[in-house]
């Protein structure tokens, strides 16, 4: 499924399949416990990190044993730059030409770690999740696709901090994801379901992704790639 602006925001609906994708630019202290939480479960995911998330040895550190667990690791933009206008969305302010090598700089990046080798999509989320279809054509243009988080579920408020006016408590989220997954009626099947490697929360939601797995998985839900999620369908 794809969004007004050419985004692919969600697999097969007929499938009880989701995926969890993480993103990160400067801050990644939940990194660990998320790898931790997710080998412990035998659950794979995405991470998305930006050349500021990289460029600190302790997180590529950490970035190379989630290639090694068998994670996807993708682009989320080298400098994390805002993409268009907050107050009107058609307003794209990078040029094409910033985009590409910024885009491209952050692919290489990851290369040099260890991901996104062979033939696989090179999926990409934007930076604060925010685009319009310029940059869906444009990443298109060079061979990637521009993927963002399914809406409804409130799973990506996580960032915030307290003391943020867009501050959401842990347990809120934590309660919201499973509120919607009961009253929607596709539930969260295809869902890509988007957190954060770092907040400076001082509750974080980390601690929480565990329980939501294995509530997710009782309710019957399978957790996959979210490259398998979005190149495949239903076959069982």
């Amino acid at each position: 499924m794809r969004d007004r602006y050419g985004a692919i925001i969600r697999g097969d609906v007929a499938a009880k399949r989701l995926s969890l994708v993480f993103t990160g630019d400067e801050l990644g202290e939940s990194t660990t416990a998320i790898l931790d939480t997710l080998r412990e479960r035998k659950v794979k995911a995405a991470f998305f990190v930006t050349g500021n998330f990289l460029r600190q040895p302790a997180l590529r550190t950490l970035l190379k044993r989630a290639v090694a667990e068998g994670h996807y690791l993708g682009p989320h933009s080298h400098a994390h730059p805002l993409y268009c206008s907050w107050e009107d969305r058609g307003k794209t302010l990078v040029t094409n030409s910033f985009f590409t090598a910024d885009l491209r700089q952050n692919i290489a990046e990851l290369r040099g770690i260890g991901a996104l080798q062979g033939h696989g999509p090179v999926l990409f989320i934007p930076p604060y999740e925010w685009y319009n279809r310029d940059h869906v054509r444009w990443a298109a243009a060079m061979g990637v696709t521009l993927v963002n988080f399914t809406p409804g579920s409130g799973s990506n408020r996580d960032y915030a901090p307290e003391g943020d006016a867009r501050f959401v408590p842990s347990r809120t989220i934590y309660d919201d994801i499973l509120a919607y997954e009961a009253k929607d009626p596709q539930g969260l099947n295809g869902f890509i379901l988007l957190l954060h490697l770092g907040s400076g929360r001082k509750v974080p939601f980390h601690p929480l992704l565990g329980p939501v797995c294995d509530e997710l998985t009782e309710r019957g839900y399978r957790f996959v790639r979210v490259d398998e999620l979005c190149t495949t369908r239903r076959t069982d």
